[in-house]
């Protein structure tokens, strides 16, 4: 029996739209628990698939009769056979999720998040399974790449979609809780790969030197890349000015959070750059500048529209992480009752370091799960 397959793509654009979905989990209840796919008017239940080998006829009275539903599993098999089980039972709408949660985590949705002078655009590539931002600067026939995943197609796509050449490819700092696909990139296309050096004192690959107060040209226009040196998240954390418009803040501020400082087991050390980094440096900026982060951490966080931005001015009205005034509280709430650090995030930093090379199902493995680089 065929049952009709949705893909990542769909879901997402569910996600975005505010659609409503009901989503019948069959993995474990930790897995479940550790990470789902979240959505404004998504309904759960979580049956572990090995509970529903002799039939379905028990959850029967707990699905709904007037929605759509889809079934998830982590890589697809299971998810497909319990849909068929579903649809001889009778229910009408039933999907799988096709790849699984697996496909979920890799999907990059490119969203255009606003339009710069001259003409140029700004992209955002929302990783919406797995909370990463990404982003493409595109002006007068070139293109930069800020925080790549390692998805790199879906950059390329992009680059040819518009006639564009990527000149340069930027990270604002050594990422512990995804592969970039930065350095594969620059790589492919010739383009100069720029990273903070205080970030990659170990990394065992030529890179251009991100220094603070750098200004990059995209195109022949007046849109400059400024680096501003923010230091908490890592030693070397950079933030971006593009064209006096957009902060790309990486992961030193968040929507609704802050960034934590303890990724390289450097907590204490660094929390007194980041206090820096966010009350100082960020406080001196125009309240004007459209804060675009390198995470988003709940479904709530999105736009209308589907992007992840907010003024500067407004998060330093509502964020709480901007708020703290006595330095002991912002001390304790960065470096304390942290939520746990991400999965596999010192093979990553090594991968990201280029000291090892694992192959593309490994890397999947070691980025399944969601991301976790900001304080609650």
């Amino acid at each position: 029996m065929t049952v009709k397959a949705m893909n990542a793509k769909d879901v997402t654009q569910k996600i975005f739209n505010k659609e409503h979905l009901f989503i019948l989990d069959v993995r474990n209840h930790a897995d479940f628990e550790d990470w789902k796919i979240e959505g404004h008017l998504f309904n759960y239940l979580n049956v572990p698939y090995f509970e529903l080998l002799d039939g379905v006829e028990e959850i029967l009275p707990k699905l709904p009769k007037d929605q759509e539903l889809l079934v998830v599993c982590a890589k697809e098999g299971s998810s497909i056979m319990v849909a068929e089980m579903l649809v001889e039972a009778g229910v009408a709408d039933v999907s799988y999720l096709q790849g699984g949660m697996k496909a979920w985590s890799e999907h990059l949705e490119p969203v255009k998040a606003g339009d710069l002078s001259g003409g140029g655009e700004m992209y955002q590539f929302v990783r919406i399974g797995k909370g990463c931002l990404s982003y493409m600067v595109v002006s007068q026939g070139e293109a930069a790449i800020i925080d790549a995943t390692r998805m790199t197609d879906k950059y390329m796509d992009l680059a040819n979609q518009l006639g564009v050449k990527i000149t340069h490819v930027f990270d604002t700092h050594l990422h512990a809780d995804h592969i970039s696909g930065g350095r594969t990139i620059a790589e492919m296309t010739g383009a100069s790969y720029w990273l903070p050096p205080k970030d990659a004192e170990e990394v065992t690959y030529e890179f251009s030197h991100l220094e603070d107060g750098q200004e990059v040209a995209i195109g022949s226009t007046t849109i400059t890349i400024d680096a501003l040196y923010t230091p908490g998240h890592t030693i070397g954390s950079t933030s971006f000015i593009v064209d006096e418009k957009f902060l790309l803040s990486g992961d030193i501020l968040f929507i609704d959070s802050i960034g934590r400082p303890d990724l390289a087991g450097m907590a204490e050390d660094w929390v007194t750059d980041l206090r820096e980094s966010l009350y100082s440096r960020y406080r001196a900026l125009s309240d004007e500048l459209v804060v675009l982060p390198a995470h988003f951490m709940i479904i709530d966080e999105l736009n209308e529209d589907g992007t992840v931005s907010e003024r500067l001015g407004t998060l330093f009205a509502n964020n709480h992480g901007l708020n703290i005034q006595d330095e002991q509280q912002f001390r304790a709430l960065v470096t304390e009752n942290l939520p746990p650090q991400p999965n596999a995030y010192q093979e990553i930093r090594q991968t990201n370091m280029g000291k090892i090379t694992p192959n593309e199902e490994q890397q999947r493995e070691m980025e399944i799960g969601p991301n976790r680089c900001a304080v609650r």
